[in-house]
């Protein structure tokens, strides 16, 4: 089967045409671990998964080496240790936020049916083979010592905005990334830093430090990669700074490597409009989510947009994906899966990745009853066909039937108000709801807080 793919770098859709298709390289950028997985974190992994099964499927398992990062030393995360830690000792207080948090990342996504990458790299394993890297842009003339810093010299970049379009280093968005009066022009960026007294640091030709964030991906790409490889991905919030600058970095450390040949990025999660994010706080949590919904529903909502447009979180799409899960389940569950997935779903993935096609063919399946081609549809998308749904004890279901009891007298009393406490309440106890003309169905997500529910 023939595979295209847009290229972020010139916005254009193309044959994937891998220089080597029994070595296939893809490399996605994981990540920051200082609190649990949201949607957007989970909506790459996702996607990237779906890719990483097609092309094993297309090319072969043993043809393709998929590497996956975490970045376990950050800003960010020294701030959550000391927060959550106090008493600990800083760099101990690191490791175990760290340690929690990818053992959390692993469960979220194995939830959701995300394979494990063959490379899962942690940054501070890879500390040297950046020094080394930094070393290399010196030497070159690329990169300079500055008051313990390092900096890229961005005008040294030979492919400057190569993926954003930000190709004059003079423009005011690019000059105000990481000010810093020690900067010879305002838009170079950091490669080494030096660590506070508390902080993690490694000994380096400038002293006591650690890594810059974008130096991080691209020394661990190439090591386990090679300077020359098929597919770099990512959200499309990191193509401005992180990935413009991994490629100024890999492009001087090793002239005439093609890093990456193939640039590849979602869109982001949106709730009412705004992105998703730990920032602005208004996330919803993938451990969050599962209290409500199976993870194999929670998949099959992140693949119903297409990969590169953005996706607004929904309490109705939450229950439509529920819905559609179910109904595919109820039909495929226990089928055996066709040797090939349908031909129709298999070219609407080749064409870009396009799972709203790729689903409204698995609904076609359905309305046919062909089984075996769901089934196999459904495993080539990584959506679970089994139970999920958690099966409660029978006094707490009663409970949950006379909190609805309830809801509906209020409903019908007009008294909105009581019934929407109840609804919520019911959601954060772990209860899904869906109401249609014929009454409100329920299920128990996989985390169903039982005392709580046993309380109301």
């Amino acid at each position: 089967m023939s595979l295209s793919f847009t290229d972020t770098a010139t916005g254009r859709k193309a044959p994937f045409r891998p220089a080597d298709p029994t070595a296939i390289g893809l490399y996605v950028c994981g990540p920051t671990v200082y609190d649990r997985a949201h949607l957007g974190n989970a909506r790459s992994a996702v996607v990237f998964d779906l890719l990483y099964r097609l092309l094993r499927h297309s090319f072969g398992p043993e043809a393709i080496t998929y590497a996956r990062n975490f970045t376990d030393i950050d800003d960010k995360i020294i701030a959550a240790a000391q927060a959550r830690y106090p008493q600990m000792q800083p760099v101990r207080a690191i490791g175990k936020i760290t340690r929690e948090t990818i053992a959390w990342y692993h469960e979220d996504m194995d939830a959701l049916g995300v394979l494990r990458p063959e490379f899962e790299p942690r940054a501070t394993a890879f500390v040297p083979a950046m020094i080394d890297d930094i070393e290399r842009l010196v030497e070159a003339g690329a990169a300079y010592a500055s008051g313990g810093h390092v900096f890229f010299s961005a005008e040294k970049n030979p492919l400057p905005g190569h993926l954003s379009g930000r190709r004059d280093i003079d423009d005011d968005a690019v000059r105000r990334i990481e000010p810093n009066p020690l900067k010879r022009h305002p838009a170079d960026f950091v490669l080494w830093k030096p660590s506070g007294t508390d902080d993690p640091g490694w000994e380096s030709p400038w002293g006591i430090g650690r890594p810059g964030w974008h130096i991080e991906c691209s020394a661990m790409a190439t090591r386990l990669l090679g300077a020359s490889f098929d597919i770099h991905g990512g959200g499309s919030d990191l193509v401005f700074p992180h990935h413009d600058n991994e490629i100024a970095q890999a492009t001087c450390c090793n002239p005439g490597a093609d890093y990456a040949r193939t640039w590849m990025h979602n869109g982001m999660i949106t709730v009412a409009g705004q992105k998703m994010s730990k920032s602005l706080g208004n996330f919803t949590t993938v451990d969050d989510l599962r209290g409500r919904l199976p993870g194999g529903a929670i998949r099959l909502a992140l693949l119903s947009a297409h990969y590169r447009s953005s996706l607004d979180w929904t309490e109705a799409l939450e229950a439509q994906s529920l819905a559609t899960w179910r109904k595919f389940r109820s039909l495929a569950g226990d089928a055996d899966p066709d040797r090939h997935p349908p031909a129709a779903v298999l070219a609407a993935l080749g064409d870009d990745l396009n799972t709203p096609q790729a689903i409204a063919e698995m609904h076609a399946l359905h309305a046919s009853g062909d089984a075996a081609g769901l089934a196999a549809a459904l495993d080539l998308l990584g959506i679970s066909r089994g139970a999920e749904e958690a099966e409660l004890p029978a006094e707490v279901s009663a409970r949950v039937e006379a909190l609805l009891a309830r809801r509906d007298a209020a409903r019908a009393a007009k008294d909105f108000a009581t019934s929407d406490e109840i609804r919520d309440a019911l959601t954060r106890a772990g209860i899904a709801l869906k109401d249609s003309p014929g009454g409100t169905e329920w299920s128990a997500g996989a985390h169903v807080d039982v005392s709580l529910l046993l309380s109301l």
